[in-house]
């Protein structure tokens, strides 16, 4: 397994974890403590599980699954997939950050960063399917399908 499907892979699980412990962070609060808590907070906790967690397993797992690239795949470039790591991995950081502090304070930085943040996750994903569009190709599924066997 390359290095870089290990950080998507790895990185989603520490998400993962944050988003669990956000959730018991705000079912403690709401049930324990009796105080409620802002919509800020949902959205952080939501992003951190599917953003963070969801999709980079998805990535991940895509980067590892996938067949290799062919050698005149232009669109595939390992740093370029690295890149989408750290963009995606700083993105859903910021964006956890700043909703969570929304939550509890109203400061119109803290907005403009959740905008920045949010372009940056999207922005990450878009060229990291970019990057693989080529990977996702038949390989062996024609020879099957042209023989008439269904899935």
């Amino acid at each position: 397994m390359f290095s870089t499907v290990r950080y998507f892979i790895k990185t989603s699980i520490v998400f993962l974890i944050f988003g669990v412990l956000t959730g018991f962070y705000m079912m403690f609060m709401q049930d324990v403590m009796k105080i409620g808590y802002g919509y800020s907070l949902i959205s952080a906790h939501t992003h951190l599980i599917l953003v963070g967690s969801v999709m980079m397993m998805i990535m991940g797992v895509a980067l590892w699954f996938f067949p290799r690239p062919e050698k005149d795949d232009s669109k595939y470039n390992p740093d370029l997939i690295k890149v989408t790591y750290y963009v995606m991995t700083i993105s859903t950081v910021l964006r956890f950050i700043s909703e969570f502090a929304l939550a509890y304070v109203e400061l119109s930085a803290l907005l403009y960063l959740d905008v920045v943040a949010s372009f940056g996750q999207i922005a990450a994903m878009l060229l990291f399917f970019y990057s693989i569009w080529g990977r996702v190709r038949p390989i062996g599924s024609a020879l099957r399908e042209a023989q008439g066997e269904k899935f």
